[in-house]
């Protein structure tokens, strides 16, 4: 909203609200305001939540130091949404379809998980919300953000034309502000449902490649392998998040750095230039998404403050079900979710730990009538709280590993 009032008032000359036009400008404001909200206000958020004696049911797992964290205030989550949506909400520009969607994603999962905690905190149901009832609502969300990304006439790809010499074909225009020609680049725009292939030069994943042919149903089965793809990758991130949220900070923490790592992504893939020099998809408008991402990197490491080692309140799934699916439905926007089991290897790795343990329990279960372990304890984290390292360890040491995926992650810019 300060951006259109900014721009309106660019017609008097107001000095500084020029600045307004600018990513980098806005993106530093909404980070300063997002870490401003999320300490200050939820500050009282944990106050509130502490008078309704909305605190954290522990179950004894035998974990050292658990049943201390008994009654720790829990939704937390809502600190970390009010943080995202009121800076982008003052300074992205509305109409831009990625904002819009980013917004409703956002808004769309914090529902869902806060269901799930007022289940849990008000109801007294130790199981919440249904799990089928959890993933009906990941399944709409990836329908419509397929829906928005597959048919909607904004969402393009911007190509450079060649010569056949190599080099990129050029035309001369006037520019009607100073009244001289100037040589601009050809480019053409096309609707395209191509992916970024990591490691490889001058190739990109087509999702019509499932199809594997052209006709009167191409497009509608294109449509349908292209859904499916999105509503897997929201639903897997969305519920690795959820799966990571067992330590103070682990799951804040590692979702701040790969949203930083998907904001460099953005604000390349953003801009004509930066995407020329480093031969990477040109996709219009998405520059914008660095606005958004600012202010979750910033909520993220505001909420923080509060939720570090040892937590003074837990985001419950109204945080961390939307941390994981804000993740993905970013990368799915700016064609990098092929990238996603990289980036977000400690969500992936959350993810199959409790699947490898589940599994071989009920293999050597009905195999050998009982039940046997890979890991002490699924998810991972808890199986080296088992082996007896301090939680801040296990946390720091699992950011330490984020920050390496999110530098190999960066890497595939030039290694290839």
């Amino acid at each position: 909203m300060l951006y259109y009032l900014f721009k309106y008032l660019e017609n008097y000359d107001i000095p500084g609200a020029r600045m307004f036009e600018y990513i980098s400008f806005r993106s530093s404001m909404t980070v300063i305001l997002a870490l401003f909200i999320s300490t200050i206000w939820g500050k009282r958020v944990i106050r509130i939540l502490q008078r309704q004696q909305i605190g954290e049911d522990v179950r004894d797992l035998g974990l050292e130091g658990q049943m201390q964290k008994k009654g720790t205030p829990t939704m937390g989550g809502i600190i970390i949404l009010g943080s995202i949506l009121i800076p982008v909400l003052l300074f992205a520009q509305l109409e831009n379809v990625y904002i819009i969607l980013m917004i409703i994603s956002t808004i769309w999962l914090g529902v869902i998980g806060f269901i799930d905690d007022y289940i849990k905190v008000f109801l007294k149901d130790k199981q919440g919300l249904a799990g089928r009832f959890k993933i009906m609502g990941q399944v709409m969300l990836g329908l419509i953000v397929a829906g928005t990304l597959y048919f909607n006439d904004d969402v393009i790809v911007r190509d450079q034309v060649y010569l056949p010499n190599g080099k990129v074909k050029t035309e001369s225009v006037m520019n009607p502000q100073t009244g001289k020609k100037e040589v601009r680049q050809i480019t053409i725009d096309r609707k395209s449902t191509e992916t970024t292939i990591p490691f490889i030069k001058d190739h990109q994943f087509d999702y019509k490649w499932l199809v594997g042919f052209t006709g009167k149903h191409a497009d509608k089965l294109v449509w349908f392998f292209y859904a499916l793809v999105i509503i897997f990758i929201i639903t897997a991130v969305s519920n690795g998040a959820n799966l990571t949220d067992g330590l103070d900070g682990l799951a804040t923490g590692v979702s701040a750095i790969s949203g930083t790592t998907l904001g460099v992504f953005a604000y390349l893939s953003g801009n004509f230039i930066y995407a020329g020099y480093l031969n990477i998809m040109y996709i219009p408008y998405v520059g914008e998404l660095a606005v958004y991402i600012s202010a979750f990197i910033g909520a993220c490491i505001g909420f923080l403050w509060y939720n570090s080692y040892p937590a003074q309140v837990f985001m419950g799934d109204t945080g961390s079900l939307s941390l994981g699916g804000i993740l993905a439905v970013f990368a799915i926007i700016i064609r990098k979710e092929i990238l996603i089991p990289l980036l977000c290897g400690i969500f992936l790795i959350e993810n199959l730990s409790v699947m490898i343990q589940v599994f071989w329990f009920k293999y050597t279960k009905r195999k050998y009538g009982e039940g046997r372990r890979v890991f002490l304890m699924a998810p991972l984290h808890h199986h080296f709280q088992k082996k007896g390292f301090p939680e801040a360890k296990i946390v720091t040491r699992f950011w330490i590993v984020g920050i390496i995926l999110s530098v190999l992650t960066i890497a595939t810019l030039k290694i290839r």
